[in-house]
């Protein structure tokens, strides 16, 4: 299906969305001419502005907007501030804060869903002596496309009214909502973050042309909404003309430029620059080079031409005059703790061009407001001048550059064996404070440069200076070994002759096994047995940390392979003849060992050549009785043994 969009007196149409509309004002930092007060937002509060909230619906294909007024609310009506700036739109990827140089703006709504609305509005009479008179905002527009009904879908509306006469300024009201094809100049989000895609248009400007209503009451009012569904959102960030007047600001300069750059008001499609008489066209774009200056007092105009369907065409008029002055603002003395970037500088003026120095350590020496990353305490001196190279001051910035050393090292060893009288020290370099912690607890009076470990653990540092400047060190894990005791392993039986594989504990580093007689190989953890005498042999394994345990290993040597069942067993809990299990001489590997009653029931079955029945069945002693078993095992000889019989149970 074609999309459309239509931009009008009455609405813009996208099949599907959700709506970012982002308004900022052109701003060359002088005083308001004739604002009222904050409608630009400059004090960063909503003084002067009334707040709503509320929700939306759809009743009868309609979209319906409910709003109360509610006072700013957390996370529906956000103060924004350009310096250091609050980043990027996720969407069209271009900043929320307004690019000129406007200090703040705000953000109508969130991104919650849930078919909320809310609202901002500011009312104001213009002076009665104000003929000519006029306001810009500025807007960047992103979209998300959900596919509802046209009554359903999320969107931002601007109402400029002409509250004395009760008319709406159609020319600079919009309905922004999404239903039909992508707008010129809309673009797809690469970053949709779901399914839905997401369309947006960056920065744009509408006039609202106020002439010949000197006196009269105007009100600006902005809304946005969510989809009725309560899934897809609608939000903006909105800031308004610091100049409200048909003139603009750009066009001071200083007595000493050798050119003048006349800057017009930012965000338009085209421009076009004329005499004071409208009969000469002398230049377009938004800046206007003169050189060399003219007269002071020569007056000249620009028409501003918004995007398509975006707004009116305007014409605005300046008078040029020497009487620009620069001030560069260097701003306060900071601290850059372990080369953490610190924002030095001010928020950028129109048409001033800024210079620091040195430049090492800074993002870009060529911006007001630079990143600076000194690895030295440093001095930055910022000379600014108009672009006609006039005007030229200078200030200065020290950033205390300061180093926390998070380095971390051990003296001795990070793992040892405590029989070994070795040990592990820590050690930090010196700083204003010290913690040390174990395990992410801090020790108790543990405040020094060396510590000494006493358990195994994890250890790190957090360290600190006496200006705040912190950092932490890696984590070092520390063991302090205990040596396990030693076990006898139960007796091994071997065939005389007949290899037999001995097993060490598989706990340690390393295995040595002595004698070293009639073994294949001494230092292994699974060395062949192959002999024709008992044997008693001592393993003592040893451990990555140093510790050594011992452990004992009988060699039984019998004639040939046999595998023996008792003809009874107890299993009363006296520590005799409790278990009924298999003994195998010169057996290596036992197949399985299977225990019946009477009536043929499966009691037990084993394939471990240690483990036993208990007499227990699913946890109850069973009566005495008389149970039949049988067993299958590899003898060394690589025979097959197979033997049957029965055990009596005695209670």
């Amino acid at each position: 299906m074609q999309k459309r969009f239509v931009i009008g007196n009455s609405r813009l149409r996208l099949y599907g969305i959700m709506v970012l509309l982002l308004f900022c004002s052109y701003t060359n930092r002088v005083f308001a001419q004739g604002c009222p007060h904050n409608i630009d937002f400059e004090t960063g509060t909503f003084d002067g502005w009334t707040c709503y909230t509320g929700h939306v619906a759809s009743v009868n294909n309609v979209n319906v907007i409910s709003l109360n007024v509610s006072g700013a609310q957390y996370d529906r009506h956000t103060m924004l501030t350009s310096f250091p700036g609050d980043g990027k739109d996720p969407y069209g990827n271009f900043p929320v804060n307004c690019p000129n140089g406007s200090g703040h703006s705000i953000k109508l709504g969130n991104t919650a869903g849930g078919n909320e609305a809310e609202g901002i509005s500011y009312e104001f009479t213009i002076p009665a002596n104000k003929d000519v008179y006029s306001i810009i905002y500025h807007y960047a527009v992103v979209f998300q496309d959900p596919n509802h009904l046209e009554s359903e879908q999320p969107r931002m509306e601007v109402e400029i009214t002409n509250v004395t006469d009760d008319y709406r300024i159609d020319c600079s009201s919009f309905t922004f909502h999404p239903y039909g094809s992508v707008l010129p100049g809309f673009q797809l989000s690469p970053t949709p973050g779901t399914s839905t895609p997401v369309w947006f248009k960056d920065w744009s400007a509408v006039s609202i042309n106020l002439d010949n209503k000197a006196g009269k009451t105007i009100r600006l009012f902005f809304k946005t909404a969510d989809c009725t569904f309560r899934r897809h959102f609608g939000y903006a960030y909105v800031d308004v003309n610091t100049e409200c007047s048909g003139e603009f600001t750009g066009a001071a300069y200083c007595p000493d430029d050798t050119a003048v750059n006349v800057v017009a008001p930012y965000g338009y499609e085209s421009y076009k620059w004329f005499n004071s008489t409208l009969s000469q066209v002398i230049g377009d774009g938004p800046v206007l080079k003169l050189m060399p200056p003219p007269p002071a007092g020569t007056k000249i105009a620009v028409e501003l031409t918004p995007y398509d369907g975006y707004g009116c065409l305007d014409t605005l008029f300046a008078k040029l005059i020497d009487t620009l002055t620069v001030n560069a603002h260097a701003g306060p003395d900071l601290h850059s703790c372990n080369r953490a970037a610190v924002q030095i500088g001010a928020p950028p003026k129109p048409g001033i061009v800024y210079r620091w120095s040195p430049a090492a350590g800074l993002s870009n020496a060529n911006i007001s407001n630079p990143l600076a990353t000194p690895d030295a305490t440093t001095a930055y001196i910022l000379t600014a001048s108009s672009s006609g190279g006039g005007c030229r001051t200078t200030d200065t910035v020290l950033v205390t550059a300061e180093i926390v050393d998070d380095s971390i090292r051990v003296v001795g060893k990070e793992m040892y064996c405590i029989t070994d009288n070795d040990s592990a020290i820590l050690v930090v370099q010196p700083t204003s404070n010290i913690q040390w912690f174990r395990n992410n607890l801090p020790i108790i009076n543990a405040n020094q440069p060396t510590y000494h470990v006493q358990q195994s653990g994890s250890y790190y540092a957090f360290l600190s200076s006496s200006i705040g400047c912190s950092a932490t060190t890696s984590k070092k894990e520390i063991l302090i070994d205990v040596p396990r005791p030693g076990i006898t392993y139960p007796i091994k039986f071997a065939v005389v002759d007949l290899p037999v594989a001995l097993k060490a504990r598989d706990f340690g580093k390393t295995a040595l096994w002595k004698p070293g007689i009639s073994l294949s190989d001494v230092n292994s953890f699974t060395p062949n047995f192959s002999g024709a005498a008992d044997m008693l042999y001592n393993v003592t394994i040893k451990t990555v940390s140093g510790c050594l345990t011992t452990d004992t290993q009988f060699v039984k040597i019998v004639s040939h392979a046999e595998i023996y069942v008792p003809s009874a067993f107890t299993p009363n809990a006296d520590g005799k003849n409790d278990v009924l299990r298999p003994m195998l001489r010169g057996i290596k590997d036992l197949h399985y060992f299977k225990v019946f009653n009477r009536d043929g029931q499966l009691l037990f079955e084993t394939h471990k050549e240690y483990e036993g029945w208990n007499g227990n069945i699913n946890g109850h002693v069973q009566l005495a009785q008389t149970v039949v078993w049988v067993v299958e095992g590899l003898g060394d000889d690589d025979k097959i043994y197979r033997k049957t019989g029965s055990t009596v149970l005695l209670k």
